[in-house]
């Protein structure tokens, strides 16, 4: 069972989706994301099987939550350096966002 201390090692962010382009080497159908998290993580970019319910013109601008602090995952020839979070539901990955705008960067806590 993991600990509270385990989740706190997380570094979980809010990011704004500023790009968005198709992955046609990933195995499973995805998205290349690049992601503002702000002054003091930067712009990442990440892999994300989420094509089954989002068109990338509404990924535009879209806020997300992501964890900032695992290694890059080398998915084919691209480097995934961060993990966008989102939930495995019928209708496919649905992405976890704020309830409302808030600063990129901003941490889960």
């Amino acid at each position: 069972m993991a600990s509270f201390d385990d989740f706190m090692k997380l570094d979980i962010r809010v990011g704004t989706i500023i790009g968005v382009d198709d992955f046609p080497k990933a195995k499973r159908p995805a998205y290349k994301l690049t992601i503002d998290f702000g002054e003091e993580i930067g712009i990442k970019k990440s892999s994300a099987q989420i094509t089954e319910i989002y068109k990338k013109e509404d990924l535009i601008n879209r806020q997300i939550l992501g964890v900032v602090n695992f290694p890059p995952r080398q998915i084919a020839d691209f480097f995934s350096e961060v993990l966008v979070l989102g939930t495995y539901s019928d209708q496919g990955v649905v992405l976890i966002k704020p309830d409302m705008k808030v600063n990129n960067g901003d941490k889960l806590g």
